[in-house]
């Protein structure tokens, strides 16, 4: 059988693929709702953990460092735009980051040079491989600035009213997840991804069991269809999550 939260073990073991967002979703919520949600997860042989998020590599690793955190089995990271196998010491998975690598075209220094003097937007200093981030103000954010971004080719998603991320054109969480699991082989229909800003929408409407935890972007909650398969929780972070599992009879 799988092993626990990492996942370890052939696809067809895994009773739960959870694919979760972390700020707000997974690390979101009371202690006793995380606590509840995690030992859950290490307490099967059949779950698989991956975590999609914006964060970069480095607080990741000091994240599952921490005591009491699952240990996940794969890292969508950077809004999608990178994935790392954990038990490989975080060394990117290069089949599934190639397409993603041709679409980006090593863009960084050109993208910074195209907004350098842009409104409303400052520069993150983590660098990333295949993204350019910045913090944004909503209220001075130029029109013209998300459409020179578009017109060089390039997507760009603003989330929680802070982050906006220039990407690869057709790149994001949801697209990046669902390449995942079609390569890896793994069994869609016990898949749930979980999150609560934007940048989750791409991968709450992918087609996948997904939820919306509680304290959800109001903006995400009124851009998601209403399909059987995206489910609307009123509990927040983690015991949003864990409401999900039990929803769609993931439990085990």
């Amino acid at each position: 059988m799988a092993g626990g939260a990492g996942g370890r073990g052939s696809a067809d073991d895994y009773g739960l693929v959870l694919a979760t967002d972390l700020d707000g979703t997974f690390l979101g919520g009371s202690d006793e709702d995380r606590r509840r949600l995690y030992g859950s997860l290490k307490d099967r042989d059949d779950a698989l953990l991956i975590f999609v998020t914006g964060r970069d590599v480095d607080f990741l690793r000091e994240l599952i460092a921490q005591p009491g955190i699952p240990t996940p089995r794969y890292i969508v990271g950077d809004v999608g735009t990178s994935v790392y196998d954990v038990t490989e010491d975080f060394a990117p998975v290069h089949h599934l980051e190639a397409d993603i690598a041709e679409r980006w075209g090593e863009a960084n220094q050109r993208v910074m040079e195209m907004l350098k003097n842009e409104p409303g937007i400052e520069l993150q200093p983590t660098p990333f491989r295949h993204r350019v981030s910045y913090y944004y103000k909503p209220d001075e954010l130029s029109p013209d600035t998300v459409r020179k971004i578009e017109d060089a080719g390039f997507d760009c998603l603003t989330s929680a009213d802070l982050y906006l991320d220039v990407l690869p054109k057709g790149v994001a969480k949801g697209p990046t997840l669902r390449r995942m699991v079609d390569l890896l082989k793994l069994p869609e229909d016990r898949v749930l991804a979980a999150g609560d800003t934007m940048n989750d929408l791409s991968m709450l409407d992918s087609g996948l069991k997904s939820v919306a935890v509680g304290n959800s972007e109001p903006r995400l909650l009124a851009a998601l269809p209403d399909a059987p398969h995206i489910y609307r929780s009123s509990e927040p972070g983690a015991a949003g999550v864990l409401d999900a599992i039990k929803h769609f009879g993931l439990s085990g």
